[in-house]
């Protein structure tokens, strides 16, 4: 490579030709450059297209496609970003002078309630979410994301039901009591009207919106790579995602179940959070805060991956410490979920759990900090542009970030805890943290990768955007640290004047309105420059595949990785893949098509059918948002309606869009391999979602059981169970265990394979035993707790009891409804011994089932005879 088409790193210079390596490249990996010799056969190129096209008009609703989801995703998320930042003004300008009567106190509390509420659920975890939808496929190298209706799915749900939500505040009906909702402030005694179930139903369900977005997120990255795109070869950015995901499938469960059950208590008087029936109202705490501390690194980590992905592109050199970093990334996200008790340290925590997760605060730091020094050792490396965009967010991120971080171990210390706490110290900690932690890493990727989605924003408005949320951020929060210190406490909509209060509230005004104008700045450079296209080429120089051209399609063809900078190690790559020098050159079946590789090696398993466009998932996600948004109102009827839609929706969907069965058998992908296009058993995606979905019902379940524990401990001796109570029989979980192994056992004994003997009728008889052998145990649990006197609404103990028996009646019924749609696809010859997808998850859902109706009859019908 000549001297003029590198820089002084002897990487690639924007804009260079690329030369000819192919003989390079062979000898050093191994691998042809182009498994597809060229040219390629006339019309492949139109086809393609054909395959991926757009509906037209209005009809581009019913499009699946990440490159317009993605977008779409990311542009309500930070439309939201928006409406939160407008009611931060409005509690700036309320405490911009003492005693101040611009908001009410009833109006301040849902003011600032929803501002915390949107910020967290409605725009920060929906953001990086929709970034990963946008730059997971090209990063990956794969056309798209294994399943794209249920991306599709959880958008329109959280677009729908996000906007009713944040409209319930024009009507007072929006949540007032904090965006942590504590009971018993949030009782039907304290909170009688609708404001807390807007919370309670309308975030709880945005949440399943989240879980299911996680889980298309994680099969893709583990079963949709580029071929020898390695667990080693994986970009940081597609490293944070996954981790991401996998905290979203463990924490948000925890949310959604104290949500449950601060409802049911709301709704029916089961008393999980009454002390004189039993309950406790420091159990939400803990179930809320189990998810809101892995919150911060949930949104945290994959703003991380994105500057471990400007970093080197910015100063021209690989990361340092490629591998570190992953591990710092892995063990952030383990360390998170042993913080909760941070929010809880004032609670009267015996002092040896108190000392537990103090250290599990300060060592939390010694893995961001391990990515800190990885940062700056590549900017040392290299050569940093200073005057780009990208470069100012990831300095402004790491100076904003760091002091947040150490802010973070003051407050991690039990004694400044206790003097800081719930005072506008712990709101200084919190923004610098979530501002410099994620809003400047997401700024700095939307000018970052904007070429690779719409055209390169202005280099003058993105400074000018920069220097004014610099400034505004740092002067809105660093004097909360010293109101806080002087003494003036959280969530209060005035306060008297005297207290030296008043200077530090008027530089606290002055900094939210710089950084609205930031904001402004950014929203007007988005409008007058953002065009959307998918052109490929680095005004970067960056090594990564996301830089590739490509169309709806994502890549043209497929290439071998054989590095972790694939650009830079081959800057002919582009011209190769462009042209469809490499795999999967066109459409084998006439549908969309994408590649599934193995999870570990990325090694090409078979050629995936991708869903289209359609209309069931839009249906489904629209009756879903409203079945809980009509709950809100005790609209049961119609709530019931729109539930009952929104099932046959989904039914509709999978049964036309799921389960191909092999269409042309053998495809030929180049470089003489040839996939089959249909696979089951765990080789096959939705296997793996299966599997993955399974991760957050277990989170649901050991969240009920740990509910059910924890109110055991804060019981005295003698009140589990309560007096006069005497627990079931114990022979009846026996039975009850009996029926949940056997009909895991016949589903799976009859299983349909090549080669069985006895046609269909052995797996469709299997089937139906299945459903009388789940509906029976299912039945013989109920009956026992009810025989034996256990109530829901008499005490705390009958309430955890029969929230395990409808959480598992839930699954019965879901167990049900997935037999009788086996039966039928079974009826019509969609299933036999080769095309049998249905039939395998039908049954893992079943043996999942079985087994979480086994630990909990053991828990409910055996803990009690232990004590």
């Amino acid at each position: 490579m000549s001297s003029a088409s590198t820089d002084a790193a002897g990487f690639p210079r924007p804009g260079a030709a690329a030369p000819a390596t192919a003989a390079g490249h062979a000898a050093r990996t191994g691998i042809a450059d182009t498994p597809n010799p060229l040219p390629r056969p006339p019309g492949e190129a139109e086809a393609l297209a054909r395959a991926w096209a757009f509906p037209r008009g209005w009809r581009v609703l019913s499009e699946v496609n990440n490159t317009l989801i993605g977008p779409l995703f990311l542009g309500t998320a930070l439309l939201f970003f928006l409406l939160a930042g407008v009611l931060g003004l409005l509690i700036r300008l309320q405490l911009v002078v003492p005693g101040n009567a611009l908001l009410d106190a009833a109006t301040y509390n849902q003011v600032f309630t929803m501002h915390g509420t949107v910020m967290m659920f409605l725009f920060a975890v929906p953001a990086v979410e929709a970034v990963g939808i946008i730059l997971m496929p090209s990063m990956l190298g794969t056309r798209e994301l294994p399943f794209p209706r249920l991306g599709a799915y959880a958008y329109y749900a959280y677009a729908v039901g996000g906007l009713v939500f944040f409209g319930s505040l024009f009507l007072g009906a929006a949540p007032d009591g904090g965006w942590f909702m504590y009971p018993p402030l949030t009782s039907r005694e304290h909170s009688p009207g609708i404001n807390t179930d807007m919370y309670l139903l309308g975030i709880g369900f945005i949440e399943i919106s989240a879980i299911a977005g996680a889980i298309e997120l994680t099969v893709g990255i583990l079963c949709n790579r580029a071929p020898g795109m390695t667990l080693g070869r994986i970009p940081i950015f597609a490293w944070a995602m996954l981790v991401f995901a996998v905290m979203v499938l463990v924490a948000f469960p925890a949310v959604i179940v104290a949500s449950l059950l601060l409802e049911l208590e709301r709704a029916l008087g089961w008393p999980f959070f009454r002390p004189e029936a039993g309950g406790d109202p420091l159990l939400w705490q803990h179930l809320f805060w189990f998810f809101g501390h892995p919150e911060v690194y949930i949104i945290f980590l994959p703003a991380a991956g994105m500057v471990s992905m400007m970093v080197p592109a910015m100063a021209r050199t690989p990361l340092v410490g490629h591998g570190l970093v992953v591990v710092a990334l892995v063990g952030t996200a383990f360390l998170s979920f042993g913080l909760w008790v941070h929010h809880m340290y004032a609670t009267g925590i015996p002092a040896l759990s108190l000392s537990f997760f103090a250290a599990a605060g300060s060592a939390v730091a010694i893995p961001s900090g391990l990515q800190i020094f990885a940062w700056i050792a590549t900017l040392a490396a290299g050569r940093l542009r200073l005057n780009e965009v990208p470069s100012l967010f990831v300095l402004g991120f790491l100076f904003i970030f760091t002091l947040g971080g150490l802010t973070g171990v003051m407050v991690a210390m039990t004694p400044f805890d206790w003097q800081a706490h719930d005072t506008y110290f712990i709101v200084a900690h919190l923004h610098y943290v979530l501002i410099g932690g994620m809003v400047f890493p997401l700024l700095g990727g939307l000018y970052y990768w904007a070429p690779t989605m719409g055209g390169r924003l202005s280099d003058r408005l993105g400074r000018w955007a920069f220097w004014l949320l610099f400034l505004g951020t740092n002067l809105a929060f660093f004097p909360m640290h010293l109101s806080g210190l002087i003494g003036m406490p959280r969530r209060i909509y005035t306060y008297p004047a005297g207290m030296g209060l008043e200077l530090p509230n008027l530089l606290s005004t002055l900094g939210a309105l710089c950084f609205g104008a930031g904001a402004a700045v950014v929203l007007a450079d988005f409008v007058l420059h953002y065009r959307p296209s998918r052109a490929g080429g680095s005004p970067w120089g960056a090594g990564t595949l996301e830089w590739l051209p490509g169309g709806n399609w994502g890549l043209r063809s497929i290439p071998r990785i054989a590095s972790r900078y694939p650009l830079w190690d081959r800057p002919a790559l582009a011209e190769e893949v462009e042209t469809g020098g490499h795999y999967l050159p066109g459409t084998a079946t006439g549908r969309r098509e994408s590649l599934v590789t193995s999870p570990t090696e990325a090694e090409p398993q078979y050629v995936g059918i991708v869903a289209g466009p359609g209309w069931a998932h839009v249906v489904a996600a629209l009756a879903t948002a409203a079945h809980f948004l009509l709950l809100t109102g005790s609209l049961y009827i119609p709530s019931l309606a729109a539930g009952v839609l929104a099932v046959a929706a989904m039914l509709w969907w999978l049964w036309h869009g799921t389960d191909h069965g092999p269409i042309v058998g053998r495809i030929a992908i180049g470089g003489g391999i040839v996939l089959p296009d249909y696979l089951s058993g765990p080789r096959n995606t939705s296997w793996w979602a299966m599997v993955v979905l399974m991760l957050a019902d277990a989170s649901v379940f050991a969240c009920l059981a740990g509910t059910y524990l924890f109110l055991w401990l804060v019981n005295a001796a003698g009140l589990w169970p309560p007096p006069g109570l005497v627990p079931p029989w114990a022979g009846w979980a026996a039975l009850s265990g009996l029926g949940w192994l056997g009909a895991a056992g016949v589903l799976w004994a009859a299983r349909p394979g090549p080669g069985r003997r006895g046609g269909p009728w052995p797996h469709r008889a299997a089937l139906l035993a299945a459903l009388a052998l789940l509906a029976g145990a299912l039945c013989l649990d109920l009956w026992a707790q009810w025989r034996a006197g256990v109530r829901p609404d008499a005490h705390a103990y009958g309430a955890t009891v029969f929230a395990l028996l409808a959480w598992q009646g839930f699954h019965v019924a879901t167990a049900a409804l997935m037999l009788l749609y086996t039966v039928a696809r079974s009826l019509v010859g969609r299933i036999d011994g080769v095309r049998r997808v249905t039939y395998d998850n039908t049954a893992l859902f079943c043996g999942y089932t079985a087994a979480q109706g086994v630990a909990g009859a053991a828990l409910l019908h055996g803990f009690p005879v232990l004590l």
